[in-house]
């Protein structure tokens, strides 16, 4: 892509101007309140008090501003303290003015204060797709029930325990590492947890002082889940085999989890109103000082500094402690530098699709038969032998209006009653459309994807007979409708496997590149994100529209959110099979082993363009837990390498301790650049000057294969670059022993979008492949 110093510009004006919008909007309410998260220096504390809580406690209380009534009491104290961190971070979490902020900000100990953030969720054939229910596959993963000790923490709307994915039998007594706790409430007692449910908590005060208090008649402030999203995902990590699972008859067959012998521990962040940083941070907190080894996070809240995204700080903080954590890469696809959730230490999942579908026709009354995708089981069928009248509310234009939108209120009854609606994708949620539709007399509707979803298809289980199509699909059943006596039948066909080409990576799907750091390549990679079949909430429908009256066990449901937990999940598999792996370890293995073409042994497409994907579209690639479980070579980092990382950022040294400050590190500054971080990709960035020719990065492998063994390297050949790896060849002989090499890229000429290829180990069994990306930035 051409101008990525143009973007990251760009990217820094936006930046600005929302810093700019934010403060003038604040700036003329100076005495509202609002939370904001206070990091602390631990080892600040006075020895007058005898703990942290005192001391923070003590400090919110000496900058509340008094009101001309009365002065603070205890309890609006209380009130405005809403957590404390201890574990992954440290600090609290307060109600304050802004007034109040700035003295707090001058008070001992405090290295930082972070604005409350709202964060939004990034909404079973998966396991035989990756090749985790063949014959041998227990074989290859168990030792010993050994799984059944790893524990994920789950950070989402909650869960539904008396999904049948979540049944405990057979499995063995909770896992002793485990601190953590059952917290009860409306509809979630102790008994709702198990030996797979091991745990369930709620975190809710930043919410509440945001949005006010929760009704508790409409919602359950407990761990139950009444919208779904937690449920699937911590089905999609860890649920157990459940056969004859389906949605309404569609994907019918043997569902579980990708470790369904680990336990899940339910973190509850997310409300009606959206999930708030200052709760998160607590939910990561808890969880590590609870003794989780994974940490699943699927949901976003846009890109800023490291030094100023506290779930960022506090995934470091779990990364020091030995916790893998998982987050989505969001569903803001198929744009350019559209990824959350950027940090190296974190292992980011974007979304591809599977060889599975849910295919549905559309035949023209011309007797053309167009194929899209629907999840549509109903009482009412329209009739096959029978044309019904077709509508478009549109002008054929590029630019959807309201009513080819079927936004509410849009639709006139005496219009379309009776017909068959076209709906252009946007705005509203899909199955919305087909409510609002339904409501106007419609008796059908064809949903049309628009350029920025291009050919991808997302099946939606309808409140009436409706199927999706694609943008080119859907262009061709508009202008038909443009003619007089347009008609049109819908017909639905149940579940087809093996679908080809598969995977693709999904057009919504985030993209990179990673605008913090062009040298860290993100996503890191794809997994399954597409109408993926997994637990249910009983508390609402598969459309999960208020009026839909249908339950059942299991949903579909498409988005990064999806793909996220299937990650989370093998690194489960992969912790239990090898405990001593660090989280970098664990990702290095998921990124090497990681395959960059579908089932056609072509290279993965794009589905919003059909070509093929890029790295800033799939990272190193498709997981394959199969190859990961023995990888060959890893790309280790420790917690001070990341830090390393940092000191080459850019950051002053007071934005450096929000990261440093609990372990006392110090820059060693033992990275010329921040590529030379012994990442698993490799990404090189030739600055503006075109005097800069030559680019040495560094790396190194860890040998996890056989003592004894010889790698020799191959890497793509490149327009605008010659590269060279010395040495050529990696002699092994002991297991765990490191060994170094360098990679020297030199310009031949400059290009003006990035080149994309590989470098890949081999020894004749395993093959370690790092995607590589070589941009050279443009002077404006």
């Amino acid at each position: 892509m051409a101008g990525i110093l143009m973007m990251k510009h760009l990217f820094f004006f936006v930046s600005i101007c929302l810093a700019i919008n934010l403060a003038i909007s604040t700036s003329n309410i100076p005495n509202t309140k609002k939370t904001y998260i206070i990091q602390m220096d631990k080892w600040a504390k006075p020895d007058v008090f005898i703990d942290h809580v005192k001391w923070y406690s003590s400090l919110v209380k000496s900058v509340l501003a008094s009101t001309p009534e009365k002065d603070s009491t205890v309890d609006e104290e209380e009130e405005r303290l809403l957590y404390t961190y201890q574990t992954a971070f440290h600090g609290v979490s307060a109600h304050l003015s802004e007034e109040e902020v700035k003295k707090l900000q001058q008070q001992h100990g405090v290295l930082a204060v972070f604005p409350e953030t709202k964060y939004q969720l990034h909404t079973t054939r998966s396991p035989l797709f990756l090749g985790l229910d063949r014959d041998d596959s227990s074989k290859l993963w168990s030792d010993r029930l050994s799984d059944h000790n790893v524990i994920v923490g789950v950070l989402d709307t909650g869960i539904w325990p008396e999904s049948p994915s979540f049944n405990d039998t057979g499995m063995t007594g909770v896992p002793a590492h485990w601190k953590g706790a059952c917290e009860t409430g409306r509809g979630f007692e102790k008994h709702h947890c198990s030996k797979k449910i091991v745990g369930a908590r709620v975190f809710y005060r930043g919410y509440e002082a945001a949005s006010g208090k929760i009704n508790e008649r409409d919602e359950y402030k407990s761990a139950r889940d009444q919208d779904g999203h937690g449920t699937h995902t911590a089905g999609t990590v860890a649920g157990s085999l459940v056969r004859g699972a389906n949605l309404l008859g569609y994907a019918y067959g043997t569902a579980r989890g990708m470790a369904p012998g680990a336990r899940v521990a339910a973190y509850k962040v997310c409300w009606v109103g959206g999930c708030f940083s200052s709760d998160i941070l607590s939910a990561v907190d808890q969880a590590v000082a609870d003794g989780v080894n994974v940490l699943s996070i699927s949901l976003g809240g846009g890109v800023s500094s490291y030094n100023r995204d506290s779930l960022s700080i506090a995934a470091f903080g779990a990364m020091e402690k030995g916790v893998f954590v998982s987050c989505s890469a969001g569903n803001g696809g198929p744009d350019p530098i559209s990824l959350t959730n950027v940090s190296p230490w974190i292992t980011t999942v974007g979304a591809s699709t599977m060889d599975r579908d849910f295919p549905a026709t559309v035949k023209l009354g011309t007797g053309k038969i167009v194929t899209g995708a629907s999840l549509y089981k109903g009482r009412t069928n329209l009739s096959t032998q029978k044309q019904y009248p077709l509508i478009y509310l549109g002008n054929n234009s590029s630019s959807p209006m309201p009513s080819s939108l079927c936004l509410e209120g849009t639709l006139n009854g005496a219009t379309v009653a009776g017909k068959i609606v076209i709906c252009d994708r946007g705005i509203s949620p899909r199955v919305q459309k087909g409510q609002v539709v339904k409501e106007a007399g419609g008796v059908g509707m064809i949903l049309t994807n628009t350029a920025s979803n291009g050919e991808e298809l997302v099946a939606d289980s309808h409140l009436l007979p409706a199927i999706a199509v694609g943008e080119m699909a859907g262009r061709a059943i508009k202008h038909y409708a443009s003619a007089r006596n347009a008609t049109a039948t819908l017909r639905f066909l149940g579940t087809k496997l093996g679908v080809r080409p598969s995977p693709v990576v999904a057009a919504f799907s985030s993209r990179g590149p990673n605008v913090l750091t062009l040298e860290i390549l993100k996503p890191d990679m794809v997994a399954p994100g597409v109408n993926i079949l997994a637990a249910w909430t009983g508390a609402l429908g598969p459309s999960s529209l208020p009026i839909d009256q249908r339950r059942t066990n299991f949903n579909i449901l498409s988005g990064t959110s999806m793909s996220c937990p299937h990650v989370s999940g093998i690194a489960a598999l992969l912790k239990a099979r090898h405990p001593d792996w660090s989280p970098a370890a664990i990702k290095s293995a998921l990124m090497t082993t990681a395959y960059v073409h579908d089932n056609t042994y072509k290279s993965l497409k794009d589905a919003s363009s059909a070509t093929p994907s890029t790295p800033y579209d799939h990272g190193a690639g498709h997981i394959n837990p199969r190859k990961a479980v023995d990888p060959g070579l890893i790309y280790d980092i420790a917690a001070q390498d990341y830090f390393e990382f940092l000191c080459t950022q850019e950051l002053s040294p007071s934005q450096l301790m929000v990261f440093g400050k609990f372990s006392n590190r110090t820059c060693h500054h033992s990275l010329a650049n921040p590529g030379d971080l012994n990442y698993p990709a490799i990404s090189a960035v030739f600055p503006e000057d075109s005097k800069v020719s030559v680019l040495t990065l560094h790396r190194t492998v860890t040998n996890v294969g056989s003592p004894v063994s010889s790698y020799h390297v191959r890497v793509s050949l490149f327009k605008g670059a010659v590269v060279k790896v010395e040495p050529a060849r990696l002699n092994f002989t002991s297991k765990h022993q490191k060994l170094s090499y360098k990679v020297t890229l030199e310009t031949k000429s400059r290009q003006k979008a990035p080149e994309f290829g590989s470098l890949i180990w081999k020894d004749g069994i395993h093959k370690v492949r790092s995607p590589v990306v070589i941009t050279w930035l443009a002077s404006l």
